[in-house]
């Protein structure tokens, strides 16, 4: 009997970075997300991820009891073939695939499905919440429309370091490091705002979703969030040839960073303050700190974060290494975009 493919990533991800960059393969960079109440998430995790892996399928998936949320890369030509898989599954069938803006084809470079407690952390333990009765979904010309109201509220349902580089006129933007965080912002927000429509945006959808749910769970009626996100808002903007009210870029969770929605750059470096929207991680491994860097700064610190993260990068890697154990050790660690000593560093004018 053949033995069968094991159910996890085996190879080094160096080597597949490397694979990945000398590949000429076209592919296709996709998200989708739905709740629903999966009975035996384990067995779903291991078909999918068998499947997947024949279809050539790269990228990060997250399964629960809740649902599924998937950032993924497909073969270009086998598009169609993972389409029809999917739509195979009757609870997935027709399901609204959020296809990129912009896509180099290099977005993932390994196939991951995680089972997860919840598909989006979100700090909620009320066993009567249902995450299925969200609020009223809105295309791109209704989004226009019901924000260009004065008496509506919009959220902006993602983290601090999402909305730094781009989000839409007139919204919200609570700083915030997780989604947990976010929802009780938003509850206050909510509260000081009974009367008018409360709308919702997120990147693809599945936060906003999940935090229009709770509001409706706590008794709120005039509640919106906006379809597909802002993936799915920019591509029907562009169709029908709608004003994109989207500012700067947006944020998204894979190798390519962000995608570059109109052409303000309505962001700072972290390290000089000047105009800047590219994030980019710090490139001594036990700092690894999200952060803004423009392109005279990262020839200078050389892509790290400052001057004693630059210097670790010049040890011997067996220094390094202590390093990292080292770091790991600290219990406060590093937030994205919040390390202190990144801000700014080449300011003179106080």
């Amino acid at each position: 009997m053949a033995s069968q493919k094991p159910l996890h990533n085996r190879v080094d991800r160096k080597v597949l970075r490397e694979q990945l960059a000398q590949s000429e393969q076209a592919r296709t960079t996709v998200s989708f997300y739905k709740y629903w109440n999966i009975p035996d998430v384990q067995q779903f995790r291991d078909d999918l991820f068998r499947d997947w892996q024949e279809l050539g399928v790269l990228g990060r998936t997250y399964v629960a009891a809740e649902g599924i949320n998937a950032q993924i890369s497909v073969p270009s030509d086998r598009f169609e073939a993972f389409r029809d898989h999917l739509y195979s599954i009757e609870w997935l069938n027709g399901l609204r695939l959020n296809v990129a803006v912009e896509d180099d084809g290099k977005s993932f470079f390994k196939l991951t499905v995680k089972i997860k407690e919840k598909i989006v952390a979100d700090g909620i333990h009320d066993p009567a919440f249902d995450a299925t009765n969200c609020g009223e979904h809105l295309k791109a010309s209704e989004f226009n429309e019901i924000t260009d109201r004065e008496d509506t509220l919009l959220v902006d349902m993602r983290n601090h370091y999402e909305s730094e580089v781009g989000h839409f006129e007139g919204a919200v933007c609570p700083d915030v490091d997780t989604f947990r965080e976010e929802i009780e912002e938003l509850e206050k927000l909510a509260e000081q705002h009974k009367e008018g429509p409360i709308v919702m945006y997120c990147t693809g959808g599945i936060r906003c979703e999940k935090a229009s749910a709770y509001l409706r769970h706590k008794g709120y009626d005039n509640v919106y969030q906006l379809e597909g996100g802002i993936i799915e808002y920019t591509r029907r903007a562009q169709e029908a040839g709608l004003r994109n009210k989207f500012i700067g870029k947006n944020f998204v969770f894979d190798e390519r960073m962000a995608e570059r929605i109109s052409d303000d750059v309505i962001a700072q470096c972290h390290q000089c303050g000047k105009p800047a929207d590219d994030h980019t991680n710090c490139a001594n491994l036990a700092c690894h700190t999200l952060f803004i860097q423009c392109a005279e700064c990262a020839e200078k610190y050389e892509g790290t974060c400052g001057p004693e993260c630059q210097e670790i990068i010049h040890l011997p890697e067996e220094e390094q290494e202590a390093v990292r154990k080292a770091w790991q050790q600290n219990p406060e660690g590093f937030k994205k975009g919040r390390k202190v000593k990144a801000r700014f560093l080449d300011n003179t004018d106080g």
